[in-house]
């Protein structure tokens, strides 16, 4: 009897971590989208401030530059300086030559600034997903741990049953030859 109870236990707490991981795998998998782009975004992050190669900070100015919404401004932009300055007379003055040489920089640094800061948005919503999986992580760690506890105390209560068992089968004899 001590032995099943101890089996049935044990085959209770087995079934307990499996349940466990496989709801921690699931969330891990849910989880997955959002920790890999956090984990992109970190990455183009580094190239914007410099921290990876010079060609990873290029390729990300390029992608900028590239971009229909950095087209659509440097070409609404720069038409509206040119119309402005020919309704005023000023199309070949100073003034226009200036406003449009500082016009793509000026675009160009917004959008870069724009654009990290989304990355950054994307980052922090992996960093919290990667921060949810770390803390299922422990969890499903400190469940298990206590099921293999209590995996112990049935192997250990069953072994203290049989030696209970073998104890009072052994002074019953002893005490029935001591009455014989």
């Amino acid at each position: 009897a001590a032995n099943k109870a101890a089996d049935a236990q044990s085959y209770a707490s087995d079934q307990a971590m499996q349940a466990q991981r496989s709801e921690f795998d699931k969330s891990v998998e849910l989880l997955k989208p959002y920790t890999d782009v956090g984990a992109d975004a970190v990455g183009m992050q580094r190239a914007f401030t410099g921290l990876g190669t010079p060609e990873d900070e290029q390729a990300q100015i390029d992608a900028v530059m590239g971009s229909p919404e950095y087209e659509a401004l440097i070409s609404s932009g720069e038409e509206g300086i040119l119309q402005n300055a020919a309704a005023t007379g000023g199309l070949r003055g100073g003034n226009t030559q200036k406003a449009l040489s500082e016009y793509r920089p000026s675009i160009l640094a917004g959008l870069l600034e724009r654009r990290y800061n989304r990355l950054g948005g994307l980052a922090g919503m992996g960093q919290a997903s990667a921060s949810q999986q770390a803390y299922s992580g422990n969890q499903l760690g400190s469940n298990i741990a206590g099921q293999l506890n209590q995996q112990g105390m049935a192997s250990a209560q069953n072994q203290l049953s049989k030696g209970a068992a073998w104890s009072s089968g052994i002074s019953g004899v002893a005490q029935a030859v001591g009455q014989f």
